[in-house]
């Protein structure tokens, strides 16, 4: 037998039982939670495996509500959250729970109009609208908003999510600040009985009835805009100024946040002349004291990256990085987490 041949034998089985034994020993590390930060997450995760090809991540994009859900029952490595979770929420965790923000977005008010006008709205008529009390394109307010816009006679389909969501949380949170009515017959959560209008599951979920809805309007993270080629409004902020949902808006917001040393602070109806109002920042939820020591290592080291490289990728996908001042107070705490 020649000595190729022979060579071949022996070899091939040889590679294959280590290309076998390097696919077994792949560990995956586990996460679900927020719509809202999807895209740059699932950015993220396969870039992450470019540099580290032993760690997996499989990240369910299931809401906010249900990435605290899972964090808490520990069915999960880490949490995704929009919204910081609530002292209550943080009572019920068997051990400490670290809310670590990763990048900051704008949510945006998106509609289904022939021609895709742009269109101006405040705080007051956002409110009026999803409570059902404005009704049709063509009410005063909307008209008065918008002079020079043609807006038909036709009725406003209101849209919003059907799951927990933290993008519910920032677009509730805006609405309490800017609307007392809201404040006291609806609130602010992650999860709200609406007044008016059709559920949709995710981002995902709300993006797609309004494409698909006639005379529809909703809500939902910028990118999500973006990608499926829809309008959105520019919106009325706290100076008085009608600003459209831009990075730079959004960072604008980012940088007036006074934000405490457990990193959960809201960005809504931020002050300033730039600032987009209807903006927020996105948490992993993490385990200070990890259980699984190899996990939590792998863990440790992705969380690291992503404050630092992964934050580089945040513009190109529309999402505002953390500045960083913010950014060095995150690293120490991620250099804090035990495993």
């Amino acid at each position: 037998m020649k000595l190729s041949t022979l060579l071949a034998k022996f070899t091939l089985p040889f590679l294959g039982l280590i290309c076998a034994s390097a696919v077994s020993a792949q560990m995956t590390i586990n996460g679900a939670g927020a719509t809202f930060p999807y895209p740059i997450y699932s950015k993220w995760f396969d870039e992450y495996a470019r540099i580290d090809p032993s760690v997996r991540f499989n990240y369910q994009s299931i809401g906010s509500g249900g990435g605290q859900k899972q964090i808490l029952a520990q069915t999960v490595d880490f949490g995704a959250s929009d919204g910081p979770m609530s002292d209550e929420n943080l009572a019920k965790a068997p051990g400490k729970l670290l809310h670590i923000p990763t990048v900051a977005g704008a949510v945006v008010i998106t509609y289904n109009l022939p021609g895709s006008p742009t269109l101006k709205v405040d705080g007051e008529t956002i409110a009026d609208i999803f409570h059902g009390k404005i009704k049709k394109w063509n009410d005063p307010k909307i008209v008065a908003l918008n002079s020079g816009t043609s807006l038909p006679d036709q009725e406003i389909v209101v849209v919003h999510r059907s799951d927990g969501s933290g993008t519910t949380y920032i677009f509730t949170d805006y609405l309490s600040k800017v609307s007392s009515e809201w404040k006291s017959k609806v609130g602010n959560n992650t999860s709200v009985n609406w007044p008016t209008g059709l559920g949709g599951k995710g981002n995902e979920g709300v993006a797609g009835q309004v494409k698909q809805t006639p005379g529809s309007l909703g809500y939902v993270e910028l990118i999500y805009a973006i990608q499926n080629k829809m309008p959105y409004a520019t919106v009325k902020n706290s100076a008085g100024e009608f600003v459209k949902p831009t990075l730079d808006s959004v960072t604008a917001a980012l940088t007036t946040a006074n934000i405490p040393d457990d990193f959960r602070f809201s960005m809504t109806n931020a002050p300033g002349k730039d600032a987009y109002p209807i903006a927020g920042a996105t948490w992993l939820l993490v385990y200070e004291q990890q259980t699984d020591a190899a996990k939590g290592k792998k863990l440790v080291e992705f969380l690291k990256w992503a404050d630092t490289k992964g934050e580089q990728m945040a513009r190109d996908l529309d999402y505002a990085p953390l500045p960083d001042n913010l950014r060095d107070r995150v690293l120490k705490r991620v250099n804090e987490i035990k495993y």
